[in-house]
């Protein structure tokens, strides 16, 4: 059992409170998750830029001296704001790939939780309320973003664990559920180029879509593939850097409501995680279909 929120924003003025209201959503999943919790913010995307966020176990030691450090490397602008265990390293579009090498030759141990024009993951171990405190979530602002409440069942309980799961630019995943044909699915995905760094199944489930949308395919084409090519029990919320997701499988045994206004789509596993939200008792209420995707994109609506 596992609890997951999503929020695209349509009113642009409702951006500043991106942080808010997803921190809201998901302290209100807290009995569904205690063990971990991760939230990822899409936002502040600057045709030049990019941004790569990053986690230590030892932030002290890693994050002292790394921003001198990448620049040197890089022999290029580089800066950093840390936020805990975790910092967002902005640097040039062009830099980003060289940026990701220079991180694993200079700090080993550090871990990229996400990377991409808009996106910022932070995740951890621990209560969610805890989790969004510790990283300042409720003040970031942002067009969209998803966050999950993780009750462990079959890995150990561990930040890299932990949801959302990053496996391509922008991209990224939540997952309720259970996928049995996981393992058949990572070797293959393995033979085709993807890299893993957990056991989690859900982080199968991330790169599957990343590598379908390599193929060119949309967000909405690729979790309609994943209903003929994941087996097993899954809800899935998937963010990309314009758009947003939501798809369950052929049963849908994991609970699932969506409420939509003019102002926003919203997701959650209860009810209950949406009932803060502005204007909720005039939007249009829902339980997603099984075996139905739902997808909406902001440079498709421009």
């Amino acid at each position: 059992m596992c609890g997951i929120v999503g929020l695209f924003l349509k009113d642009k003025s409702l951006e500043p409170e991106l942080g808010s209201l997803l921190s809201s959503m998901l302290v209100t999943m807290t009995d569904r998750g205690p063990d971990s919790a991760g939230i990822a913010i899409y936002g502040g995307a600057n045709g030049n830029k990019a941004k790569i966020t990053i986690q230590s176990a030892n932030p002290a030691k890693d994050f002292d001296g790394l921003e001198a450090d990448l620049r040197r490397a890089l022999d290029a602008p580089v800066s950093i704001e840390v936020k805990s265990t975790h910092a967002v390293i902005v640097l040039a579009k062009d830099k980003r790939s060289d940026g990701r090498a220079a991180i694993a030759a200079l700090r080993p141990d550090v871990r990229v939780m996400s990377s991409g024009d808009a996106i910022e993951i932070y995740k951890e171990t621990g209560l969610p309320k805890d989790v969004v405190s510790r990283f300042g979530v409720a003040s970031m602002s942002g067009t969209h973003g998803i966050g999950h409440t993780r009750m462990a069942t079959e890995s150990a309980v561990t930040t890299l664990g932990a949801h959302p799961f990053s496996t391509g630019s922008d991209q990224c995943l939540v997952h309720n559920g259970s996928l049995s044909n996981h393992n058949n699915l990572r070797r293959e995905l393995v033979r085709e180029g993807m890299s893993f760094e957990t056991q989690n199944d859900s982080e199968v489930a991330a790169a599957y879509l990343t590598a379908e949308m390599a193929k060119g395919k949309d967000l909405g084409e690729a979790l309609t593939g994943a209903l003929d090519d994941l087996d097993g029990f899954f809800t899935f919320v998937v963010g990309t850097k314009s758009g947003f997701g939501v798809v369950r499988d052929p049963i849908a045994c994991k609970p699932a409501v969506m409420a939509e206004t003019d102002r926003y789509v919203a997701f959650g596993s209860e009810y209950r995680a949406l009932v803060n939200l502005p204007g909720i008792e005039d939007a249009r209420i829902w339980e997603p279909e099984p075996a139905t995707v739902y997808f909406w994109d902001h440079e498709k609506a421009a």
